[in-house]
């Protein structure tokens, strides 16, 4: 899948599919602020912009989410 830009917006699914981390593995990193935080889409939906996922996608191992 070809993206435009690096704010296009992932959704969890995807996410996964694309690192191969599980989703309470996804969830776990980012309390540990060893993956990118989601951004809200609404009340009960989140996403990841494409350039953080492609940021963590370089070295995943160290990988470290900005304060």
């Amino acid at each position: 899948m070809k993206f435009k830009t690096s704010q296009a917006i992932l959704r969890r699914k995807h996410v996964e599919e694309l690192t191969g981390l599980s989703r309470s593995t996804i969830y776990a990193r980012i309390n540990q602020k060893t993956f990118p935080a989601p951004i809200e889409l609404g009340p009960r939906s989140v996403g990841w912009r494409i350039g953080d996922i492609e940021a963590f996608l370089i070295a995943p191992a160290n990988y470290r989410a900005e304060d």
